[in-house]
């Protein structure tokens, strides 16, 4: 068995490539030495780190630098290597990924990567698919909205209910009116100007609250009023700015669902309704 275990350590080290070592006769040579040197420059924290090769296997690292630049061309060795690198990305990447997608932070719940895998070598090799993959590509679509919406609802469900609790109280304030959409505002000053079109630009001072009280943003605090297209922000102020003429001053109260909706903003957070204090001060020409 030693002499045997001998024997197959030297069929080994007879298959390793030496190394070159650098000779210089000319520039060409110089140049040649410094710019693999100077190519070198990163390579191996970018092999630790994004490629998460084991640096003491760096002599195997080598022999593949070796094999792959001075050696034939071996097409059956080379597709395995590129199936490799992708299987790597699919468990690395991929699949967590596309489970934080659709979980969100809740860790018990993974994609199956025996399902994965079985899904994706079908598609790739064309065989045994269960079905085309535009039906695929749909229903995994439809899927991943399904379970993102069963995320946020998790998460932040109590902002949707608290919201409606909200805003059915506040429509049943004096001098606030409701709209078909579901728009709740009250007249503080009614202007006397022109009421801007979807596409016009508008100025206005303002400031947004939570339903809390917590303060979002204010052109007030900024000094100075902000100008922007009515038809390009949430759809709960297109809808007021196109009813207010230049000159009033209104309460906005803003649901959910004419706002940012299910999209997290930061200090909004999803199923956020909103308040809004609105000043037109001018359509801009």
């Amino acid at each position: 068995m030693i002499l045997m275990a001998v024997a197959i350590m030297a069929v080994l080290a007879s298959c390793q490539k030496p190394v070159p070592k650098a000779s210089f006769t000319d520039k060409v040579d110089t140049l040649s030495y410094t710019m693999g040197l100077a190519q070198s420059q990163g390579l191996k924290d970018y092999m630790v780190n994004r490629l998460g090769v084991d640096t003491t296997y760096m002599a195997d690292f080598v022999q593949g630098i070796l094999a792959g630049a001075t050696g034939k061309s071996n097409p059956k060795q080379m597709a395995r290597q590129q199936g490799m690198q992708i299987g790597q990305q699919v468990k690395e990447q991929i699949i967590p990924g596309v489970s934080r997608e659709a979980f969100g932070d809740d860790s018990t719940k993974v994609l199956s990567l025996k399902n994965f895998l079985s899904g994706f070598i079908a598609g790739t090799t064309e065989k045994g698919m269960l079905m085309p993959q535009t039906e695929a590509q749909a229903m995994a679509q439809s899927l991943m909205d399904e379970f993102h919406k069963e995320s946020l609802m998790a998460e932040f469900g109590d902002n949707k209910k608290a919201g409606e609790a909200f805003m059915d109280s506040i429509a049943k304030t004096p001098d606030v009116v409701k709209t078909a959409s579901g728009l709740c505002y009250k007249v503080i000053t009614e202007g006397k100007g022109k009421v801007a079109a979807k596409t016009d630009r508008v100025k206005v001072n303002y400031r947004g609250t939570l339903i809390d009280g917590t303060e979002f943003d204010s052109s007030y605090k900024r000094n100075e009023p902000s100008t922007f297209r009515a038809n390009q922000v949430i759809p709960g102020w297109t809808e007021a700015l196109t009813m207010m003429p230049v000159g009033s001053h209104w309460m906005l109260y803003i649901p959910q669902d004419l706002a940012y909706g299910e999209r997290n903003q930061g200090s909004i957070k999803p199923f956020s309704t909103l308040i809004f204090d609105v000043e037109v001060l001018d359509i801009v020409e």
